[in-house]
C-alpha cells in the first residue's frame, strides 16, 4: 500500500525561516511614505518592535527561529503532508496528489505559525497589547491564542461581513482572551468615516488594518500585528514549505507544480517561496497563487506604489492592487478579500517568475465538496480555491495521460464555515465577478508617485 501520510519528528522542526528575498534577481522597491519618498525602518518603529522591523528588511538567506518559538510550533508542527490516494481515485488521474494539512493548528489554520513569532518578539519588547485585523478570523483567532501565550492583550477589528457570517471564530478569539469588534467600528475615526459614508458598509481587510493600525499608532502601550502582507509574514509562513520538501524526500517524490491560495499572500508565500530557491537554482516547478474572481488583485490589478489600508496611515508599497477604496463583494472566502498582495509575491508575479488565477466561488465549493467527500477533511472556503485548481491539474493530466506531481497547501478546516457550505448544497451560492467599470475607478485613486 502507498503511504497516506508523511510525518517528520519534532527535531525536524525548521531553525531558521527562509527569506526569498535573498533569491531575488531584482532587490524589492522600498516602501515609501506620503512623500513618495523611500522611508526608513525608524518610520515602522511606532507599530512593531526592532526585531520585527530587522526581518522586513532583512536580506539575508536565514533567520533563526527562536528556541521559545520553536518550542511552541511543537504543539503542532510539523504538520503532516498527505497523499490524496482517495481523491486521485475518485478523479481517475494518474497525477500524484499531495497536501499539506496545516488544520491541525490549534486555531485550525496556517495563521500561528507568525502570530507566536510576532507575540514573541513584541513580548521581548516589553509590549502589553496588541491591535490587528481580521477578515475570516483565522488570524484574529491565532493572534489571540499567542498573546494568551506571552501574556499580551489583543483586541481585533474583524470585517463586519465575517463578524456576522462567523459567529463562532469571534467566539474562539474570546475564549483566548481577546476582544473582538466589528469593522467599520466607531472606536476609530477610520471607522466612523466609513460608517459616515455608508452605514451598512460590509468592511474590508483594508478598513480594518486602518482602525487597528490607527489605534496602535495612538497609544504608546499598543503595537500593532499584521497577519499577511508583510515580509516578515511571510517569513514566519515558510516553515510550511521547509517541512514539506523534507517530506518530499521521504516519499522519494518532488513536485511538478505547487498551489496555495492568495490573499495577502501569507499562505502562498510560506509554500511557495521555499520551493522558489530551487527554482532559482533551475529546477523546474511551477508556483501558482489562486485567487478570488470577485478579487482578483494579481490577475486584474494594477502594479503600482498603494497603501494597504483604506485611510493610507500604512506606508506605500509596490505591489498589485485593485485600489485601497475597493471593497469587494462578501464572499464567504474572508481570508481572500484584500485589495492588494505581498510586495514579495507581486514582485515575483511582475517578473514572471510564479503564475497566478482568479477561480469563481461556486467553483472552488463544488472542488471542497468532492475533496472532502474523498479525503474526509471539510476544508475553509480560502483553501477551497487551491483544491479546485488542483483539481483542473490533476485532470487535465487525465487528459494527457502525464503522471505530474501535483502539491497544494490545505491552509486550515471549514469547521466554522458550515453556513456557506449550507449555501452551496442548498442551490443559493452565487458568483460575484467584480466589473471592469468598479476596478476602474478604485485605480483612479491610486498614489500619483513620481
Amino acid at each position: 500500500m502507498s503511504q497516506v501520510k508523511i510525518f517528520l519528528d519534532e527535531s525536524d522542526i525548521p531553525r531558521h525561516w527562509y527569506n526569498v528575498v535573498a533569491d531575488l534577481p531584482n532587490p524589492p522597491a522600498p516602501p515609501l511614505g506620503p512623500d513618495g519618498k523611500p522611508i526608513s525602518p525608524d518610520a515602522l518603529a511606532a507599530i512593531f518592535p526592532g526585531a520585527i522591523i530587522e526581518q522586513e528588511v532583512s536580506r539575508e538567506r536565514w533567520i533563526p527561529i527562536p528556541e521559545p518559538v520553536r518550542d511552541i510550533y511543537r504543539l503542532w508542527r510539523p504538520t503532516p503532508l498527505y497523499r490524496a490516494l482517495r481523491l486521485e481515485e475518485m478523479l481517475g488521474t494518474p497525477a500524484r496528489i499531495y497536501y499539506k494539512y496545516e488544520g491541525v493548528s490549534p486555531a485550525g489554520s496556517h495563521k500561528p505559525n507568525t502570530a507566536v513569532a510576532q507575540a514573541y518578539f513584541n513580548h521581548l519588547a516589553g509590549v502589553r497589547r496588541l491591535t490587528t485585523e481580521t477578515g475570516a478570523g483565522q488570524w484574529g483567532s491565532a493572534l489571540a491564542l499567542a498573546g494568551q501565550m506571552f501574556g499580551i492583550e489583543v483586541r481585533v477589528y474583524m470585517v463586519r461581513v465575517s463578524y456576522e457570517q462567523k459567529p463562532f471564530r469571534r467566539s474562539m478569539m474570546e475564549t483566548w482572551g481577546a476582544e473582538v469588534i466589528a469593522s467599520p467600528s466607531n472606536e476609530t475615526r477610520s471607522g466612523r468615516r466609513i460608517l459616515d459614508l455608508e452605514p451598512e458598509s460590509p468592511g474590508s481587510l483594508g478598513i480594518a488594518i486602518s482602525e487597528a493600525v490607527e489605534e496602535a499608532a495612538s497609544r504608546s502601550d499598543t503595537n500593532y500585528a499584521l497577519g499577511s502582507v508583510l515580509n516578515h509574514v511571510l517569513l514566519h509562513q515558510t516553515v510550511i514549505g521547509l517541512e514539506t520538501r523534507k517530506q518530499f524526500e521521504k516519499a522519494s517524490d518532488y513536485p511538478d507544480v505547487i498551489i496555495a491560495c492568495c490573499g495577502g499572500g501569507s499562505n502562498f508565500g510560506g509554500t511557495a517561496f521555499p520551493f522558489f530557491a530551487d527554482k532559482a537554482s533551475g529546477r523546474q516547478v511551477r508556483l501558482v497563487a489562486v485567487e478570488p474572481e470577485s478579487c482578483p488583485t494579481l490577475t486584474r490589478g494594477h502594479y503600482a506604489y498603494d497603501s494597504g489600508d483604506t485611510e493610507g496611515l500604512t506606508p506605500l508599497m509596490l505591489m498589485y492592487t485593485l485600489g485601497r477604496n475597493f471593497v469587494p463583494p462578501s464572499i464567504h472566502a474572508g481570508g481572500l478579500r484584500y485589495h492588494g498582495d505581498s510586495p514579495l509575491v507581486s514582485q515575483l508575479y511582475h517578473e514572471g517568475l510564479i503564475e497566478a488565477v482568479a477561480v469563481p466561488q461556486r467553483a472552488t465549493f463544488e472542488a471542497g465538496v468532492t475533496f472532502a467527500r474523498s479525503e474526509g477533511i471539510i476544508p475553509a472556503p480560502e483553501t477551497n480555491h487551491a483544491i479546485r485548481v488542483a483539481i483542473n491539474e490533476a485532470l487535465e493530466c487525465k487528459r494527457t495521460g502525464e503522471p505530474k506531481t501535483v502539491f497544494f497547501t490545505l491552509s486550515g478546516h471549514g469547521h466554522f464555515d458550515m453556513a456557506a457550505y449550507d449555501r452551496y448544497l442548498s442551490g443559493q451560492l452565487e458568483d460575484s465577478p467584480y466589473p471592469d467599470e468598479a476596478i476602474n475607478a478604485a485605480l483612479a485613486d491610486l498614489p500619483k508617485i513620481t
